[in-house]
């Protein structure tokens, strides 16, 4: 009886959430990404530290999206750094949980750097590298 219940009872728990989000409500930002128009408010803001900090992280969409952005980003000798995700950084400045990654430039510069990603911005895409790096295409 307990077995057939559950996926009743997750449908209407879920189901009763979704319909309650408000427009601002960080979860309905998580899941369905952070507003276009508030997004581009925060931008604003944001740029006046470099990006990939915690007070200006790179948006991207989800994890293949942090790791697109990541794969395009080039040291000072051309060459790819190596990334490896660092975990959760917490609330950024979007109102959503931002990502670490430490980057990795062997034999060359940054040497090793921390950039920070919101993987909560579906329609965004990143053309700017953070100081120090460069972008392809």
């Amino acid at each position: 009886m307990l077995k057939r219940l559950v996926p009743v009872l997750a449908v209407l728990v879920l189901g009763g959430c979704a319909s309650d989000m408000e427009a601002d409500d960080p979860f309905a930002d998580m899941f369905g990404g952070v507003p276009e128009d508030r997004a581009a408010r925060v931008a604003v803001e944001a740029a006046a530290h470099p990006l990939g900090t915690e007070q200006n992280p790179v948006r991207v969409n989800m994890p293949a999206g942090q790791r697109a952005y990541l794969s395009r980003l080039r040291c000072a000798d051309g060459k790819a750094p190596t990334f490896e995700r660092l975990g959760s950084a917490g609330d950024g400045p979007y109102g959503t949980i931002m990502d670490g990654y430490q980057v990795d430039c062997p034999g060359s510069q940054p040497a090793t750097n921390v950039i920070y990603l919101d993987m909560y911005h579906p329609s965004h895409v990143e053309t700017k590298a953070p100081p120090g790096y460069t972008i392809v295409p």
